[in-house]
């Protein structure tokens, strides 16, 4: 990872891992993109292209998750966006936030 974003100086990463915090520095921005636990279960137990998710012990896990690593993620970010838009709303929104960096024109 260090040696692609010194390599890359515009990319959107997306995605979450435990020592992602150690890169924080190397970004202009840090986007979380959030929506209520109970929207997320609902995406995950009707989504067809993965399983996890489907049962309750899965969703279990899926909510103290958020209770736990929701917070921390949120005092990482320098932008929140609620994940209940549509996602072209989310894409023009990151698109905006590179343009004021100066990544795209």
């Amino acid at each position: 990872m260090a040696a692609y974003l010194a390599s890359n100086s515009s990319v959107v990463i997306s995605g979450t891992v435990e020592n992602q915090g150690r890169f924080y520095n190397r970004f202009e921005a840090v986007v979380l993109l959030s929506a209520p636990v109970e929207v997320l279960i609902e995406r995950v137990s009707t989504r067809t292209s993965n399983p996890y998710g489907n049962v309750e012990t899965e969703q279990s896990v899926i909510r103290q998750q958020v209770l736990d690593v929701e917070p921390l993620l949120r005092q990482g970010a320098t932008l929140e966006l609620d994940g209940r838009r549509p996602l072209s709303e989310l894409a023009d929104a990151v698109e905006r936030l590179m343009e004021s960096a100066g990544h795209v024109r």
